[in-house]
């Protein structure tokens, strides 16, 4: 049996990527995964055993409220979160003055106000059902400061945040809310991205005490394990997860 034997998972931005490697090990503890995605959500849901796959912009309400309303209505409720969706590697790297106000509001839209609307929308069922588990992606570069992303890097501090603060709320419900900030990682966005990869992949290789490529698959156990049981004491904390670039 695994440690999320008929739990039902829902995973935003899950068609690829560090999305995929996380619903693939929350499948493989035996949780019925969720796939929420722009593109490729039905394909992707069907590596699972009565998978789910649902085409949503975690940025429109409407589209998450019918996200939760149909992973209950098909699934019969909804136990773990993960708000993995987010925008970064099509964001071009350049200094703050010269990043738009339309782009900037674009990213606080898909990285921050999409896990308000999504912890909005999940929480009544999870307290209905006596508790559960969230688990928001952010990234380790608020806390080494990377500069010319601006709103990426804004984004992904006001992850940690939102995090602190809503396990403070939800505590009594049993809903545990947990962070995880991966290090720059080779997932498929970065690789059709030659330039984010130029600029950034060996200074962070360098940088790390494991020195190797950061891969999807280097994120999943932490996230299982927030996920599961044997985190069941662990709410409002950030693991960054970066080969020791970083130590938090």
């Amino acid at each position: 049996m695994g440690t999320l034997d008929g739990k039902v998972a829902v995973v935003t931005g899950a068609a690829q990527g560090i999305g995929r490697a996380i619903a693939d090990g929350l499948a493989a503890e035996g949780a019925r995964i969720v796939v929420a995605d722009l593109r490729g959500a039905e394909k992707a849901a069907a590596a699972y055993p009565d998978g789910l796959g649902l085409t949503v912009d975690v940025a429109e309400e409407a589209d998450v409220a019918r996200m939760v309303g149909e992973t209950v209505e098909r699934c019969g409720g909804l136990d773990v979160l993960v708000n993995n969706a987010g925008l970064y590697a099509s964001l071009a790297m350049r200094p703050f003055d010269q990043i738009p106000l339309e782009e900037w509001r674009q990213v606080m839209d898909v990285n921050v106000a999409s896990m308000f609307l999504t912890c909005r929308a999940a929480v009544p069922v999870m307290r209905e059902g006596g508790g559960g588990a969230i688990v928001n992606i952010s990234s380790g570069t608020p806390f080494r400061g990377v500069p010319f992303l601006l709103h990426y890097v804004t984004s992904k501090g006001a992850i940690v945040a939102f995090t602190r603060a809503l396990a403070k709320e939800l505590g009594k419900d049993g809903v545990r809310v947990n962070c995880v900030a991966p290090g720059f990682t080779m997932s498929e966005g970065v690789k059709q991205n030659p330039e984010v990869i130029e600029k950034l992949r060996d200074v962070s290789v360098a940088a790390r005490t494991i020195q190797r490529d950061q891969v999807p698959e280097d994120v999943v156990g932490a996230v299982v394990y927030l996920c599961g049981p044997g985190s069941d004491f662990v709410t409002g904390q950030t693991i960054v997860i970066d080969g020791g670039q970083y130590f938090h």
